[in-house]
């Protein structure tokens, strides 16, 4: 019950971390524009963006395709995959606390120009973590 293929597991892989991308951008775009709505500085709000685009492509490199190509692998490994195994466990026990603490920490930073900002750029570098690094999909 509810076998499927490798192929089918890379495609809902694939659909989560792009979902995080769009999730990540809008929401770091909302705080930025929260920011800006306080009374934060452009010029200091556009440095924050560069530098959350720049700590994602680090992240990229070093943590996030890592991550995804090891995922890759264990998906081909499957002998008899079934559905809900596109990603492990410990991936959705780990993603449901994130977007917990995102929740809390944007609550507690309401209001606060300069926590908003670095929320922004956290949740921005991670977006663009997921998008330098995705290419691990279509790799042979």
């Amino acid at each position: 019950m509810l076998n499927t293929t490798s192929n089918t597991l890379m495609k809902l892989a694939a659909l989560v971390w792009c979902t995080g991308v769009v999730v990540l951008i809008a929401k770091s775009g909302t705080l930025f524009l929260e920011a800006l709505k306080g009374g934060a500085d452009q010029l200091f709000i556009l440095m924050a963006i560069l530098c959350g685009i720049g700590i994602g492509k680090i992240k990229a490199k070093y943590l996030f395709y890592n991550i995804g190509k090891k995922n890759k692998n264990r998906i081909n490994l499957l002998t008899n995959p079934k559905l809900w195994q596109f990603y492990r466990k410990r991936f959705f026990i780990f993603l449901f606390l994130m977007i917990a603490l995102g929740k809390y920490l944007s609550g507690v930073a309401h209001g606060e120009n300069m926590a908003l900002t670095a929320l922004a750029v956290l949740e921005l570098s991670i977006a663009f973590a997921l998008v330098f690094s995705s290419h691990w999909f279509w790799e042979k």
